[in-house]
């Protein structure tokens, strides 16, 4: 696996494939049917390769690698959705770090093009990218993984909060429906997970989930396992702040 790992400043650089075709869509993993990935609505995931940060409870660990070779191509994908038009709502484009791939607006715009909502998971690594993939969105989900200083400890990159704090701002901005999401790292008070649930709420984020960190099969071999129930660590957060507070996982 490479470990080769982009500088944050590198992210949203323009490349030559800036505009490059659906064909080229590097795809690690496909979910031909899901309830629980886009809220309210049968669909699709699509799982693309390549990641520039090393969570250290990151379940995808073989999506990391962005020269990872595809398990699917994306004909195969156009043909399976042209065959569920009517029977699906949705089709959901996650990862890995599906931003950073050059061939997702083309992709994107073909989906929307068979009559599916469009649903992104990110961690916002790249704005300028995910900036310009908005006007192609019905929902995104965004991961929010701690404040911003405190990202390098969880991605392993200098800077990475910086990114991902103003991604937040960019989907707000656009009116393109959100959920924030955070994974509890095991080592988290009450205290910790309050805090930055209660900036969140003055940020303006009205569905907010807290998911349990699931150490098992983590990137991190050494990540200890949670050392507070994942109901007990959210009790101080005030539930009245976000229009819908979800809990996953235990």
């Amino acid at each position: 696996m490479s470990r080769k790992m982009p500088c944050p400043s590198n992210l949203d650089r323009p490349t030559a494939a800036a505009s490059a075709s659906a064909e080229r869509l590097r795809i690690g993993g496909f979910v031909p049917l899901t309830t629980i990935d886009y809220p309210g609505e049968l669909a699709a995931v699509i799982f693309l390769q390549g990641c520039p940060w090393r969570c250290r409870y990151c379940q995808n660990g073989a999506l990391i690698d962005p020269s990872a070779t595809p398990v699917i191509d994306w004909s195969q994908i156009r043909e399976f959705l042209e065959r569920r038009r009517g029977l699906l709502d949705a089709v959901v484009f996650s990862g890995g770090e599906p931003t950073l791939q050059s061939a997702l607006p083309a992709a994107m715009s073909e989906v929307r093009g068979l009559g599916f909502k469009v649903g992104l998971h990110t961690a916002g690594p790249a704005p300028r990218r995910l900036a310009r993939l908005l006007p192609l969105l019905d929902w995104v989900a965004l991961d929010i993984k701690a404040l911003p200083e405190d990202y390098p400890t969880i991605t392993g990159i200098p800077r990475s909060g910086a990114a991902a704090w103003q991604s937040l701002s960019l989907v707000q901005a656009s009116g393109v429906p959100l959920e924030v999401r955070t994974t509890a790292m095991p080592h988290w008070t009450a205290s910790d997970l309050a805090t930055l649930a209660a900036l969140l709420a003055q940020q303006g984020v009205r569905r907010y989930a807290v998911q349990a960190c699931e150490t098992r099969n983590a990137l991190d071999p050494l990540i200890p396992p949670p050392a507070i129930p994942l109901a007990q660590l959210a009790a101080a957060i005030d539930p009245a702040s976000f229009e819908e507070f979800l809990l996953r996982g235990h």
